[in-house]
């Protein structure tokens, strides 16, 4: 395996925090690319020549201590986290498992299946889930409000139309979509600076995100030679050379470290919209 970090991305338009700020009373469909329109189905894939990719995010070393999050002027959302509290989700590690990592087949995909149904986005205590999440170009994705307060979700991304807009309470559902393949795209409330998730757009269905034990599985994947790049928001990028056999599972795991902390991590710097003012600032999301 060999491993591999990208430079971070240049920061934003600021026309791109601007747009589609607002409140929302139902659901509203604030599709991302540019003619409206979900990316063109693909010749179905014959499932005697497909193979599945399965492998673990391992992590090794002093495992990071969260930082605990504040949440003592939204006591609701507190409330649902117990004694313990609500810690930040930015390095999760379960029996030597990380969880939160997207991978993805980066090089040798030649199309795929067109999206199938929406992923969904929630908003749960405060705090988004899932905190990473993995869509295909021009796939809805749903994004809900679970809690009874004011969300503000601003998605900034770089090669796609960012969106900002208001949830002021629960129930409420908006859809979006993204036009082309970016990894990765930050979301965060811009009323509570401590919710964060991030959203790896591709354009096939070949993806995954890691979970609680570090576990992944990419099914229905066609046989051939493939590279696939594993994304973490603290560790960076790795990348590996994968073989798929009609019928076969090959395995590809990752390595990450204590040591790889603050490596560059491919996004864009977050803008942040100031409701009232207008005013645009650029700001890193709070880790």
């Amino acid at each position: 395996m060999r491993s591999h970090f990208w430079n971070r991305s240049a920061a934003l338009m600021a026309m791109t925090a601007m747009a589609a700020c607002g409140g929302g009373g139902g659901s509203s469909e604030g599709a991302a690319d540019e003619g409206g329109e979900a990316a063109p189905a693909a010749a179905a894939v014959d499932p005697a020549t497909v193979g599945t990719i399965s492998g673990m995010a391992n992590f090794t070393g002093m495992v990071p201590t969260m930082a605990p999050i504040d949440m003592a002027t939204e006591a609701d959302c507190a409330a649902g986290y117990g004694d313990a509290g609500p810690m930040a989700q930015n390095v999760l590690v379960s029996d030597g498992g990380l969880a939160n990592v997207f991978v993805y087949l980066s090089e040798g995909v030649s199309g795929g299946p067109a999206p199938s149904g929406a992923a969904m986005l929630d908003q749960v205590n405060c705090r988004y889930t899932p905190h990473v999440l993995g869509v295909q170009s021009g796939q809805d994705i749903e994004i809900t409000n679970s809690d009874n307060l004011l969300h503000n979700i601003n998605a900034t991304p770089t090669e796609n139309r960012g969106f900002n807009i208001s949830q002021p309470r629960a129930g409420i559902t908006s859809t979006q979509r993204f036009a082309v393949s970016e990894v990765m795209v930050p979301v965060r409330c811009d009323v509570h600076g401590w919710m964060q998730a991030y959203i790896g757009v591709v354009d096939h269905p070949y993806f995954a995100v890691t979970g609680a034990n570090g576990s992944y599985s990419i099914a229905n994947v066609p046989a051939g030679d493939y590279t696939l790049t594993a994304w973490h928001e603290e560790f960076g990028t790795m990348t590996a050379s994968v073989t798929v056999a009609a019928g076969g599972t090959a395995e590809a795991s990752f390595d990450y470290s204590a040591e790889m902390s603050g490596a560059e991590v491919p996004m864009g710097e977050a803008l942040v919209l100031e409701h009232g003012t207008n005013r645009i600032r650029v700001e890193r999301a709070q880790q």
